[in-house]
This record gives structure tokens, C-alpha cells and sequence, in this order.
């Protein structure tokens, strides 16, 4: 199994500070009212304004801050912490305020970046080093936003989003739980919770009718990680037995087959490496709700692995996979019994 070394976090470190400030080739969420909304991103976005779109600079960050908590001596440590305090100040944070304050912005990047913020956030509270805790309290009121538009949408959103693609219910209440636990945003995590349960606790025989030609989540997969998070160990095991019960045969067989990517210069296509990078994220979370004594626990790895030795060499190959996909990969490395029960 591959695994996250400080050789493999400097490679990724390298990716994201080469895209992060990159302001142009970028593709806006971004609503024209008249011809004064006419801006650059980074006129809209004093942070989040290059990896060619918002939510990918968001996370682009949560890789930086990430991969220097876990290896403080990396040779990109320094460049991390210098771009972060260049970066991250309560003017521009102000800024980002700013924008979503606008009567147009009400579903701007509904739930991804919405979510990515908080997971962001959520990675900066986690920190131990003064760096961490201070860019934390200066992100807050930009995180507090974003929690409060989960708290007003949820109640109102009837029915999950099951694509593989930015708007998929379970991936945004994954990261946004992350950061409600760790806040102790009690509010927060409670409506998660309620909502995961009545969106997906009945779900039974799943026919992993995927992949999507773009999708970069596993609509299956991605649901049983929310339910993983979600559920009390037990409960856990008896859902996840009856929404995939062939799984010891390794069925349905399409969720154990790396997706095939046939052009990466096409953004939409591209997207099939992050599938493969986030199946061997859930995955390998999934493993860890087995014993390794348990068939099931193997099989688990081994489709971890597949996945991501079909996608790890090709996170550079174009850029519309390289602003993004190192993120992904860092999911996978970075995963296993962290969450587990």
C-alpha cells in the first residue's frame, strides 16, 4: 500500500504552491448583476483566487496547512508559513466576507466549497503550533458564515444530491461534520447527524449504478463514509452489511474497478482520477470498521490500493488535474483508522 511519507507530503506541498497564487486559467462562480460585478478573481477572492477555481483553492490551502502539521520539517514548511501569514489576515478574510455578503452569492459553490471552507477551518482548530491557532481565529468569521448557510439550508433540503460530482450530499456533511465535532458547533452536528439518518439510514442493496462520466466521488462509497462518521459502531456494521451484502464477493463488481481516464487535458474526464483517489479514501476508512481477521478487511485494502495505484502517477499530467488532485491523493494517503470504530 502506498503510503504517506514526508518525500511524498514535500511532493504535494510543491503541487499546491504551484497552483494556489496561480490566478489564471480560473473558471468563476460568479454572478454579473451589472457591469461593476465585471472583476478578476483576485479582486473578488483576496485568498481563494487562483488553482483555476474557488473551491480548489480552498483545499489546495487545507493540503498546505495539513502536510506542515504532519511534517513541520519540510523543506516547504517555511514557504507554507510564508504564504499563509501573506495570505490569511483579517483584511482579506474581511473580504471574503465581503462577497458572500452579496444578495446573488446565496448558492455560490452549494455545498463543496462550502464545506472544503469548514474543513479548512476545521484542520486550523485541530492545529498545536501558535501558526495554526492564529490563522484559525483569523479564519473564523469566514468559517461562521459558511456554518451558518449548512444551518440554513439543510432544514430546507428535502432530498440528498446523489451524483459524484461538487453537489453530493454525503461528501459535504463528511467534511462539515468534521468541523462541527471539533468546534463543538453542537447545532451544527446535531442537524448533520438527523439529516445523514434521514436521508440515507434506510438505504439497503446498493447497485453502485456509477461511475458518472465525470464524477470524482463514489455515490456509494461516499454514503457509507457519512454513515461510518455517523453511526455508533454497531449500528454501523449492521447498515453497512445491508447496503452492500455481496461485498465479501466483491460485488457490485464496478466499485473494486479503477475508472478508466481516457483523456486528462479534459477537465470533466480528468475528474475519474479523484474518483479513483476518493474510492481509496473511503475505502481504507471502510477497512477499519472490520478486524483484520475478517475477509472483508482485505478486500477493503486491496481495492484501496487498485485505486490508488491507477491515479497516484498522474497527478501532474495536465493541469486541469494538477490544481486539484494532490488534495485527493492526501484524502487517501492521510486516511485509515483515524475515523474508524
Amino acid at each position: 500500500m502506498p503510503r504517506l511519507t514526508a518525500s511524498v507530503a514535500e511532493k504535494f506541498a510543491r503541487i499546491a504552491l504551484g497552483h494556489v497564487s496561480r490566478e489564471f486559467p480560473h473558471k468563476l462562480d460568479h454572478v454579473l448583476r451589472d457591469a461593476s460585478d465585471v472583476k478578476r478573481p483576485r479582486e473578488l477572492h483576496p485568498i481563494f483566487y487562483g488553482s483555476f477555481d474557488w473551491h480548489s483553492c480552498v483545499h489546495g490551502y487545507w493540503l498546505l496547512v495539513r502536510v506542515r502539521q504532519l511534517f513541520p520539517n519540510l523543506p516547504a514548511a517555511a514557504e507554507i508559513r510564508a504564504l499563509l501569514d501573506e495570505q490569511m489576515t483579517s483584511a482579506h478574510v474581511a473580504g471574503e466576507c465581503a462577497y458572500l455578503a452579496q444578495p446573488s452569492t446565496r448558492g455560490f459553490e452549494r455545498p463543496y466549497g462550502w464545506a472544503w471552507l469548514l474543513k479548512l477551518a476545521a484542520q486550523l482548530t485541530a492545529g498545536e503550533d501558535p501558526d495554526s491557532k492564529r490563522w484559525s481565529l483569523i479564519l473564523e468569521p469566514l468559517a461562521h458564515d459558511f456554518a451558518h448557510r449548512f444551518l440554513e439550508f439543510l432544514p430546507k433540503a428535502t432530498y440528498p444530491t446523489r451524483t459524484g460530482t461538487h453537489f453530493n450530499s454525503a461528501f459535504a456533511l463528511t467534511l462539515a461534520l468534521d468541523w462541527a465535532v471539533g468546534t463543538r458547533d453542537r447545532d451544527l452536528e446535531t442537524l448533520i447527524r438527523s439529516k445523514a439518518l434521514a436521508w440515507f439510514e434506510n438505504d439497503a442493496a446498493c447497485k453502485a449504478w456509477e461511475p458518472g462520466g465525470d464524477d470524482f466521488l463514489s455515490p456509494a462509497l461516499m454514503e457509507m463514509e457519512l454513515m461510518r462518521r455517523v453511526l455508533p459502531a454497531g449500528a454501523f456494521a449492521a447498515w453497512r452489511d445491508r447496503f452492500l451484502p455481496q461485498l465479501a464477493e466483491r460485488r457490485p463488481g464496478t466499485l473494486f474497478t479503477p475508472a478508466t481516464v481516457s483523456d486528462r487535458s479534459d477537465g470533466k474526464i480528468a475528474h475519474l482520477d479523484g474518483l479513483n483517489l476518493s474510492r481509496a479514501w473511503c475505502w481504507r476508512g471502510l477497512a477499519a470498521t472490520w478486524p483484520e481477521a475478517d475477509l472483508r478487511h482485505a478486500i477493503a485494502l486491496e481495492a484501496a490500493e487498485i485505486h490508488l495505484e491507477s491515479a497516484l502517477p498522474h497527478l501532474t499530467s495536465d493541469y486541469m488535474g494538477e490544481h486539484w488532485l494532490a488534495t485527493f491523493a492526501l484524502l487517501a494517503l492521510d486516511s485509515g483508522a483515524a475515523h474508524g470504530h
